[in-house]
């Protein structure tokens, strides 16, 4: 199997994990600009970031009277690891200010924790781990926070500079800013239409409807609420004018005779709207370095993908560039990026795909991913598109460096006589070469691709990465692959890749 991806910085505690635990805690006990910035300033290696605030309250008190009015700062005295991105007392007394209210006490309570938490990381991350695009962890909030340079100067979320780094606690490390960051709470629409640069665009997305899609930042899902997430092509103004669009009419008449159907997923200017929408949310951080070869990404819902490719500069479909200082703003439930071109609609050319298999919307939502280990024993009912039948289906997952050489740590697990199908993304039409990264426990198995047989796998060619099938369509969809077990034994299932031919 392809080698582990690398982890840049120490993390045991998730997400869920310390919301729930914050909560817990709770029940138990209560029932300067164009400077250089301060590297490794300092040291707190016995102290726990709680106290490393206490002992300097002329700088920080603000920020900690937050902790002790939510009882948060019992959650910052514990093990961790955390990253707090520490506002000065300045800091958040000129967010009071712009609350109008006199002091942190008379901030909502609710508020007050909100801010606390939209600062918190559940995750060691050290200055040299923050790059273009994102922390590559989410706050404790559940938000990614934009990061970009500006000169020697690092901000977070456009708002708020960072003036003193790394200091280690012994639960984590603190960096110091100069402004709080305020919680973003705007939807992917709302927060194009404050920018004000996109007018033409934002009015596509309304009159297509997908202004609606956009707005909807989570729904029902179980017993829980699930976060939506979008990335944004957006098309500013200007750009729109300097291609001799000025009006929305002159919008619509380019990309549809119909304008009157524009709201039919079939209707040119739906494609072309509808082009500029991802279906997961991308920082530029999010976006791996591929080596001058293509990357594919799908839109909302029709069949076509967009190719990425980062050479000199982030590429769409080797044709449209970022505006980078303009980029990578941050909405509750998207990213959006600027564009410098009309990025029009196109097929683009395969291009290797890797799918890992556990890369499902419904399985990421328990708090057993990318943390443990689950085992569920209804193989037509507990996923959308993962079906199996066989004593159980198992979540495997060890954050141990050589265990297998999983794709972040994880893969599905089963044993015994069993046979299991996934659904893949949409592919792009062509031809491909197919391969899986399987360790089987030396059995033997079928490969069947959408109902059709492609191959039997032996015993003694028990590997990874072996090609077991070909296959040629002429449509851009999803896929169904089956791995069937021909003798008892243990699968270990990591992706499943597509190479053209």
């Amino acid at each position: 199997m392809k080698s582990m991806k690398n982890r840049q910085y120490n993390k045991t505690m998730r997400f869920p994990s310390i919301i729930l635990f914050a909560i817990a805690a709770l029940s138990l006990f209560i029932a300067g600009c164009g400077e250089d910035p301060e590297y490794h300033s300092e040291k707190s290696k016995n102290q726990v970031i709680t106290d490393y605030i206490t002992t300097n309250s002329d700088k920080y008190s603000e920020f900690g009277k937050m902790l002790n009015n939510t009882e948060l700062n019992r959650i910052l005295s514990i093990r961790g690891p955390f990253t707090l991105l520490l506002p000065t007392n300045d800091a958040v007394k000129a967010y009071c200010a712009e609350k109008n209210v006199a002091s942190v006490d008379e901030l909502d309570i609710e508020l007050q924790k909100n801010l606390v938490l939209n600062h918190l990381i559940s995750a060691e991350i050290k200055s040299s781990e923050i790059g273009l695009g994102a922390l590559l962890e989410k706050n404790a909030l559940g938000d990614k926070i934009a990061s970009e340079f500006r000169g020697i100067d690092t901000y977070f979320n456009k708002q708020s500079k960072l003036i003193k780094r790394d200091i280690k606690a012994a639960n984590g490390y603190i960096h110091i800013i100069d402004k709080v960051i305020d919680i973003v709470t705007e939807d992917a629409y709302q927060k194009l239409v404050s920018l004000g640069k996109f007018t033409l665009f934002t009015k596509g997305l309304e009159i297509t409807g997908l202004k609606d899609t956009l707005q909807v930042i989570e729904f029902p899902f179980g017993d829980k609420q699930a976060r939506t997430r979008y990335t944004i092509f957006a098309v500013p103004d200007s750009v729109f004018n300097a291609n001799g669009i000025y009006s929305i009419d002159d919008l619509v008449n380019r990309y549809t005779n119909a304008p009157d159907r524009i709201t039919e997923i079939e209707n040119g200017f739906y494609r072309y709207m509808e082009y500029h929408c991802l279906t997961e949310t991308y920082y530029l951080s999010d976006f791996p370095v591929n080596d001058g070869f293509s990357k594919l990404y799908p839109i909302l819902s029709f069949d076509n993908n967009i190719s990425m490719i980062i050479k000199d500069d982030y590429y769409l479909n080797m044709a449209t560039n970022f505006n980078i200082p303009e980029s990578n703003y941050p909405s509750k439930n998207a990213a959006i990026h600027t564009i410098n071109g009309l990025l029009e609609v196109v097929q683009p050319a395969p291009t290797k795909f890797t799918f890992e298999v556990t890369d499902h919307f419904d399985l990421k939502q328990g708090d057993y991913y990318l943390n443990f280990y689950m085992k569920w024993s209804d193989g037509q009912n507990t996923f959308k598109n993962i079906k199996w039948e066989g004593d159980y289906l198992e979540y495997y997952y060890k954050e141990v460096n050589g265990v297998y050489g999983l794709s972040n740590y994880d893969c599905l697990s089963m044993n015994g006589f069993w046979w299991i199908e996934v659904t893949t993304p949409k592919i792009m039409k062509g031809r491909y070469t197919m391969n899986t990264d399987i360790t089987s426990g030396y059995i033997d198995y079928d490969v069947y691709v959408d109902g059709v047989y492609m191959s039997t796998v032996k015993k003694a060619d028990n590997g990874n990465n072996i090609t077991v099938a070909t296959v040629n369509w002429d449509k851009t969809e999803t896929h169904k692959v089956k791995i069937v077990a021909v003798s008892a034994g243990m699968l270990f299932w990591d992706e499943v890749s597509f190479t053209p031919y």
